[in-house]
Order: C-alpha cells, then sequence, then structure tokens
C-alpha cells in the first residue's frame, strides 16, 4: 500500500468547488470528492468554523486530512470533510469573519489565505489494506464511525444509492423506521444495521459492501430492510418504545415465515411487560419468537432470600438430602417462573449447584 504525503494550497482546493446539498460536494477543479451524495451532512457550527478560518489567516498549521485515491485518478475525502468546506465556503463567500467576507480583505491578505497549504495524506492501495489503515491511525477532529471508514473505501454506484436511502437527514430508513433504530442515520448507523442484518452472521459487513460495491444501485438492501420493518409492524403493531434497539432484522430472517398469531402475541406481552420479574423488557420480543427466558433477564433471588431459605433448610439440598455450604447452594424456583412462579421468598428452595444443574437441564 502507498501512503503519500501531499501539499494542497487552497487557491488549488477551492477551484471550481461546488456544493449542492443533493448532488454533493467537489472541489480540486472537480477531482476531490469532498461530500459524496447522501454522505454525513455538514456539521460544524459556526464558533467551529470560524476557528478554522482563524488558524489559517494566522498561518497555524491545521490537523493532517486524509484523502482515498480512486482507480480513476479522483479522490475522495476520508478526514477532514468539515475543515474543507469551512474553508472553501468563506473562500467563496458564503459567510464573514469578524464582519470581513474573503472579498473584503486587502489583496496581501487573499492571497495568503489562498497560498496556505494543506497537509494531505493520499493512500493508495488494495480496500483491505485501505481500511486496515484508516482503523489503525488516529484520527483528528470528529472521530469516524466503522461504516464511515468502510464507506471510504467501497465508493461506487451501489454505495450511493445505498446513502440516498439510508444515510440522509429524513431519508425513507429515518421516515419509515426510527422508531426501531438506534443511532444516527448522517453517522451511517442506519446504513450499518441494514447491512449487517442481511448478512445474518453469514458474512462481514465488509464483504457484503465488496461484493456489491460494482451494482448499479443498492434495491437488494433496501427491498430487504423494508420486508423487515414491514414484518415488525405487522407482528407487532402496538409500538412500545422497548421495541427501539432490538435486532430485527435477525428475527425476520429466522421467524419470518412462522405462523404467528398477533393478537396472542400483544397479550403475552402486555402480561410480561407488568411482570416484575422480567428486567429485560426489550428481551420479551425476542423471548416471545424463540422461548428462551435467558433474554428476559429474570430477577434473581436476593442474598437476604437465599439465607432465609437456606436457614429453614438447615443447609439440606431438598433433592440429594445432603447438607452443604451456602456458597455451595443455588436458589431455585419451586414453581418455574414460566409455569406463574414469582421470584420471592416463599417460591425459593435451595438446592447444591450438582442437582440444580440436573434440574434445569430436564
Amino acid at each position: 500500500m502507498k501512503i503519500e504525503l501531499k501539499e494542497v494550497k487552497v487557491r488549488d482546493l477551492v477551484e471550481n468547488y461546488i456544493n449542492n446539498d443533493e448532488d454533493g460536494v467537489t472541489g480540486y477543479n472537480g477531482l476531490l470528492n469532498i461530500r459524496p451524495k447522501y454522505q454525513r451532512e455538514f456539521v460544524y457550527n459556526g464558533k467551529q468554523r470560524d476557528e478554522v478560518i482563524k488558524t489559517v489567516r494566522k498561518g497555524f498549521p491545521l490537523n493532517v486530512m486524509y484523502w482515498v485515491i480512486n482507480e480513476d485518478g479522483t479522490f475522495e475525502l476520508l478526514d477532514g470533510q468539515q475543515r474543507t468546506i469551512s474553508i472553501c465556503e468563506y473562500v467563496n463567500g458564503s459567510f464573514s469573519l469578524d464582519y470581513q467576507f474573503f472579498h473584503n480583505l486587502e489583496k496581501d491578505e487573499q492571497e495568503q489565505i489562498l497560498e496556505y497549504p494543506l497537509m494531505i495524506y493520499v493512500c493508495e492501495g488494495k480496500d483491505s489494506e485501505k481500511l486496515d489503515w484508516f482503523r489503525t491511525i488516529n484520527i483528528a477532529g470528529a472521530e469516524l464511525t466503522q461504516q464511515e471508514l468502510r464507506n471510504a473505501i467501497y465508493t461506487g454506484e451501489w454505495l450511493t444509492d445505498a446513502k440516498r436511502h439510508f444515510s440522509k437527514t429524513n431519508c425513507p430508513a429515518q421516515n419509515m423506521a426510527s422508531d426501531y433504530l438506534t443511532g444516527s442515520s448522517i453517522r451511517q448507523d442506519y446504513l450499518q444495521t441494514a447491512i449487517k442484518w442481511i448478512c445474518n452472521q453469514e458474512m462481514e459487513i465488509e464483504d457484503y459492501m465488496a461484493l456489491h460495491q460494482h451494482d448499479s444501485n443498492s434495491n437488494e438492501l433496501w427491498i430487504y430492510f423494508m420486508g423487515v420493518i414491514n414484518w415488525v409492524k405487522t407482528i407487532f403493531p402496538k409500538y412500545r418504545k422497548e421495541m427501539k434497539g432490538v435486532e430485527w432484522g435477525y428475527l425476520y430472517n429466522q421467524y419470518k415465515d412462522d405462523k404467528l398469531d398477533t393478537k396472542a402475541l400483544e397479550q403475552e406481552i402486555s402480561r410480561l411487560m407488568q411482570d416484575d420479574d422480567v428486567t429485560a423488557k426489550k428481551g420479551i420480543y425476542e423471548y416471545l419468537l424463540s422461548g428462551s427466558e435467558k433474554y428476559l433477564n429474570i430477577r434473581a433471588f436476593t442474598q437476604s432470600m437465599k439465607r432465609e431459605t437456606y436457614e429453614k433448610q438447615a443447609g439440606i439440598c431438598l433433592i440429594c438430602k445432603q447438607h452443604f455450604e451456602i456458597e455451595q447452594m443455588e436458589a431455585d424456583h419451586i414453581t418455574p417462573w414460566c409455569e406463574g412462579g414469582k421470584t420471592s421468598a416463599e417460591n425459593c428452595q435451595m438446592l447444591c449447584k450438582e442437582c440444580n444443574r440436573r434440574k434445569s437441564n430436564k
């Protein structure tokens, strides 16, 4: 892999600079893709933006930025988007600093800005090499997410189309599923989640993106994602805040063809939401589909309950009838929780660890 430190003057960076909200942001005479279509939007506030310009005007160094070179000789900006856009927008006359626009400056002051050197690391190599390097370096400024790093590597028509669906404020994925997803669309969390779900733990996200990098569209991913969300809304029509962040894609992949009784599921959800023994309410949905109580994190017996029961039993395991120290025993529900038994002193029995394991495995 080749990594080259390149010096780029501001005058070259701003040449033919174009900022189009829908079509992205380009500069460097059209050779630098500063913000591809539907990538993270410009998020610097006025103070941060002004500090960039003050740094340039004083001739102080900005942190090194990172570009990726494409096969056709053009560049994609990986890190430094906010600094780059701040500089270009100022020279372009979009905002003023200390009540002075760029065109208000003296000629020598304008020249000082235009001649200011930006230090750029340009990376060229195999996708896997670039991704490994980008994950290793300590990137200055706002830290890039793992998906933003992947996006820098697997650019192409597929990614551009995928960002249109998943990576913009008020994008279709946000409008359709923000109540069910965690994270942010503009930080690429929605896109990462959709790819993770469709991979279904059978391949890595990077493998999926590499496989589809040169596809003309992302229809497969978008149709799949809509299928997941529509399935969730159909099977669990009553929305609860606990539904946000559930791994719905994995559940869809496994249970989408099962015949599920929506009305019966809702009754169980309502009952479990009111059960104080269920401490992981979000796990109710996976429990109802899989039947595994581990997702519910059933409330454990307290230490006082265990001690009270141990003393009543005089340290005798009720199954093997042997005596044990309390540390050698475990609390068990007399009437199992799934049969309505509560986590209470009245429903507690102390068993030796071996007997409790055998009982649990039956």
